[in-house]
């Protein structure tokens, strides 16, 4: 039986990424508007990175691996409150929303979404040792944040057509529920394919598994919480 969701402030054995590889780029995404709902997700606070201790370490390693080949790490999301899972329960059942989805579910209906996998009620972010990331060139810029009222456009596009991002490319945006986000999705050009399959291969090494439906998905196996779904906020 899962045990319940813990209320406190930062538990022991969860770090503030920043504090264990300040090098590995953030771009929090459910801090702000560029999401798949459009909205800060409740809980998010601050645009900060946490994990536990374990998985940061393994970010750590992973991060110092890229460095010697002029790459590193983004992070997207990681540790991710029970109350935004919530919310995102409730966004899918609101058939009506559809503001975001020309860019982040623009072939899929949204009723959907849960059947396809994309989302969970139980999320393993919520355990504190999920990562949703991609590779960056080392030192790259920070785009500029996009803005209620930029333009939206599906991130199915190629690279060049879609929001700027700084990360290499793994042929979709973050948060794509399309099939082309599916990790090894064979109709993507080579340079794609091999960009996850780098990905993937250095997250394995430090101890991560994938999943099939979003390239920029991963899991710390040995996770230190596998059945505590916690619910302290972000900041």
């Amino acid at each position: 039986m899962l045990e319940q969701p813990i209320l406190s402030s930062l538990p022991q054995g969860f770090v503030y990424l920043s504090d264990i590889a300040p090098s590995i780029q953030q771009d929090v995404r459910y801090a702000y508007q560029h999401n798949f709902i459009g909205n800060p997700l409740p809980g998010y606070n601050k645009p900060v990175i946490i994990l536990t201790d374990a998985a940061a370490l393994a970010l750590k390693a992973a991060q110092s691996e890229l460095e010697f080949f002029g790459l590193g790490l983004k992070i997207y999301d990681a540790y991710r409150p029970q109350k935004a899972v919530n919310e995102f329960v409730r966004w899918s059942n609101d058939h009506d929303d559809q503001r975001m989805k020309s860019e982040f579910y623009p072939e899929i209906a949204k009723e959907n979404i849960f059947e396809e996998g994309y989302i969970l009620p139980k999320s393993t972010h919520t355990r504190g040792s999920t990562v949703d990331l991609t590779i960056i060139p080392l030192g790259a810029a920070k785009h500029a944040q996009w803005q209620l009222g930029d333009l939206l456009v599906s991130g199915t596009l190629p690279e060049e057509e879609r929001w700027p991002d700084n990360s290499i490319d793994m042929g979709t945006g973050f948060d794509c529920f399309d099939d082309l986000s599916h990790t090894f999705n064979p109709n993507l050009p080579a340079e794609v394919r091999a960009n996850r399959m780098l990905l993937r291969t250095l997250m394995e090494k430090h101890g991560f598994r994938g999943i099939k439906c979003e390239w920029w998905h991963f899991v710390l196996n040995d996770e230190p919480y596998p059945g505590t779904y916690f619910d302290f906020d972000v900041e």
